[in-house]
C-alpha cells in the first residue's frame, strides 16, 4: 500500500466556547442565571457589579444635607446657648449618652431585622410533631419503643399503611415477643394526637376519628358516621347517590346533610404539618400598557448589572509575558465574552417577547378566549432565528402581565378549524370549556358530547375526543364524577 499526501477543501461547523456559553445562558431560567452570574463574579476578578448611581447620589446628598443641618443647628445652639459650666445644659447634653441600651434580641420580630434563626431552621415534619407529643405522653419504655415504630410507619398524609402484623414482626426481632394487641393499644393512644385522624389505616377510619370529637348534637352526625365505611365511601366517590341512599335508607335531605358534613373533614390530616415549600417565579419580562400600546421590557431585578473592573484592567500591560499579566488578559477576555453573551440573551428575550405581544394582542385586551394560534416557526421567521433558539428562549421564562404571570410557552398553541374556514387556538378552546363547565348545574353536569355540540353552535368544530383531552389537561373530571349533592 503506497503512502501519499492529498489536499482536500471542505466546510464544517464548529461550535466555539463563546457560542456554547451564549447558548447555555440563553436557556437558563432567571434563578439559574443569578447563580451563574454569582459564580462568574466570584471566579473572575475582572467582573464587578455596578452600583446604582442614582441611589448613590441621593444617599450622598442626604448625608451632606444632614451634615449641613447638624452644623447649622450646632452653630445656633452655641450662639443662643447657656454659659459654659451650666449644670442644666450639661445634663441635657449628657442624658442621651448615659441612657442604658437594652441588648438586641436575635429573635425579636418587632424590629426591622429578619428572624434569621427561624428562617434557616429546618421545617418540622409530621414525625417530629408526633414524637414531640409522644414524649409528653406517659408511656412505658416498651410502649415508647412501639410508638416510635408506629410513628416511623406513618406516611406524610398521616396514614398507617403497614399492617400491624408486620410491625409486630419488626418489633419481635430485637426485643421480646410483642403481641398485636399491644401495638393496637399504643396505636389508639397515637390516634388521639394532633392532627385529628392521624394514625388511621384507611379513609373511613380517618373520618370516624375526626367525627369522634364532634358535638353529639351536630346535625346529621349519625348519618355521616354510618356513611364512613369503605363501601359507602366508594359509592360516594363514584357519585352513585341512588345506591348510597338505598344502603343507608336516608332521604335526599338527610343524605345531602351527611355529605356536607363529610366534606368538612380532612381526608389527609398529615398534609397540614408537612406543608410543601412554596416556589416563587421571578418574571423575566414585564408587560405594560403605555398610551394604549402594549410594551415589553426586561425585568431589571432579574440579574445584577455587570461591568469590567477598571482598576484591574489598568494593571494589564501590553507585550508583557509574565504569568500575572497573562492571567489578567485571559480573565479580561472571558469577562468580555460573558458580558456579550449576557447582552445577547437579554436582547433575544426582548425581541421574542415583543413579537409574542404583537401577535397575541387580543389576549391582553380580551383574555384567553381571544388567544390566536401560534407556533415557534412564526416567531422564528419574524426575528430571523432558528426554531431551536426560540424554544430555548421560551422555556422557563416568564412574563408578568396585568392578567397574571405566564410562561412564554403558554402563548404557543395549536389550532382547530372553524365553520367559516378560520382557525381557533387550543388555549381559547380550553378557556371556553372551562367557562361552560363552571356555569353548569352541579346536579346535572354537561357531557363532553354536549360541550362539543355547544362549541359547534359557535362555529368551532371540535370532536368529543378532543374535548375529553382538553378537559383532562385541565384536571377536570368527567361529567359522571362532577355530579354532586352540594
Amino acid at each position: 500500500m503506497k503512502q501519499s499526501l492529498e489536499l482536500k477543501l471542505g466546510q464544517h461547523l464548529t461550535i466555539t466556547p463563546q457560542l456554547q456559553q451564549a447558548i447555555r445562558l440563553l436557556q437558563l431560567s432567571s434563578l439559574e442565571l443569578q447563580q451563574e452570574i454569582q459564580e462568574a463574579l466570584e471566579s473572575n476578578p475582572l467582573l464587578e457589579e455596578t452600583e446604582d448611581e442614582g441611589n448613590k447620589s441621593e444617599s450622598n446628598d442626604g448625608e451632606n444635607q444632614s451634615g449641613d443641618e447638624v452644623i447649622r443647628a450646632t452653630d445656633t445652639e452655641m450662639e443662643d446657648g447657656a454659659p459654659n459650666g451650666d449644670p442644666e445644659t450639661d445634663q441635657e447634653w449628657s442624658d442621651p449618652f448615659d441612657l442604658p441600651v437594652a441588648p438586641a434580641s436575635r429573635n425579636d420580630n418587632s424590629g426591622e431585622l429578619p428572624d434569621i434563626d427561624s428562617r434557616n431552621s429546618p421545617e418540622q415534619t409530621l414525625q417530629d410533631h408526633l414524637i414531640w407529643q409522644m414524649q409528653m405522653t406517659p408511656f412505658s419504655n416498651r410502649d415508647r419503643e412501639i410508638a416510635m415504630t408506629i410513628i416511623d410507619a406513618i406516611d406524610d398524609d398521616g396514614y398507617l399503611k403497614s399492617p400491624l402484623k408486620d410491625l409486630c414482626d419488626t418489633l419481635s426481632e430485637d426485643d421480646d415477643e410483642v403481641e398485636v394487641d399491644e401495638i393496637e393499644a399504643v396505636l389508639h393512644q397515637i390516634q388521639n394526637f394532633d392532627p385529628l385522624g392521624v394514625g388511621a389505616r384507611n379513609l373511613a377510619e380517618c373520618l370516624r376519628l375526626q367525627m369522634r370529637i364532634l358535638d353529639p348534637d351536630t346535625p346529621h352526625l349519625e348519618h355521616a358516621r354510618a356513611m364512613a365505611t369503605e363501601e359507602n365511601l366508594a359509592l360516594l366517590a363514584s357519585r352513585d347517590h341512588t345506591q348510597l341512599r338505598k344502603n343507608l335508607k336516608l332521604r335526599q335531605e338527610d343524605l345531602q346533610g351527611a355529605v356536607q358534613l363529610i366534606h368538612q373533614l380532612n381526608p389527609r390530616p398529615g398534609s397540614g404539618v408537612n406543608a410543601p415549600q412554596a416556589s416563587y417565579v421571578i418574571p423575566d419580562i414585564i408587560v405594560k400598557k403605555v398610551k394604549g400600546i402594549w410594551r415589553a421590557e426586561l425585568n431589571g431585578e432579574v440579574s445584577p448589572r455587570l461591568q469590567i473592573h477598571k482598576q484591574y484592567e489598568k494593571l494589564i500591560e501590553r507585550g508583557k509575558n509574565s504569568a500575572d499579566n497573562k492571567y489578567l488578559q485571559e480573565q479580561l477576555q472571558q469577562a468580555k465574552w460573558f458580558l456579550k453573551s449576557l447582552h445577547s440573551r437579554n436582547d433575544t428575550l426582548v425581541k421574542v417577547a415583543r413579537q409574542i405581544i404583537d401577535r397575541q394582542r387580543a389576549f391582553f385586551d380580551h383574555g384567553p378566549e381571544a388567544m390566536k394560534p401560534l407556533v415557534l416557526h412564526d416567531i422564528a421567521e419574524a426575528v430571523e432565528m432558528h426554531e431551536s433558539t426560540i424554544s430555548r428562549v421560551t422555556t422557563n421564562k416568564y412574563m408578568l402581565t396585568p392578567r397574571g404571570v405566564f410562561e412564554l410557552k403558554y402563548f404557543f398553541s395549536s389550532h382547530v378549524g372553524t365553520a367559516d374556514g378560520g382557525t381557533c387556538s387550543a388555549t381559547a378552546i380550553r378557556s371556553l370549556i372551562g367557562k361552560i363547565i363552571e356555569a353548569e348545574s352541579v346536579d346535572k353536569p354537561i357531557s363532553d358530547s354536549k360541550i362539543a355540540q355547544m362549541l359547534g353552535d359557535q362555529g368551532i368544530n371540535v370532536a368529543r375526543r378532543t374535548i375529553a383531552k382538553y378537559r383532562e389537561s385541565m384536571n377536570i373530571p368527567p361529567s359522571n364524577l362532577r355530579k354532586s349533592l352540594v
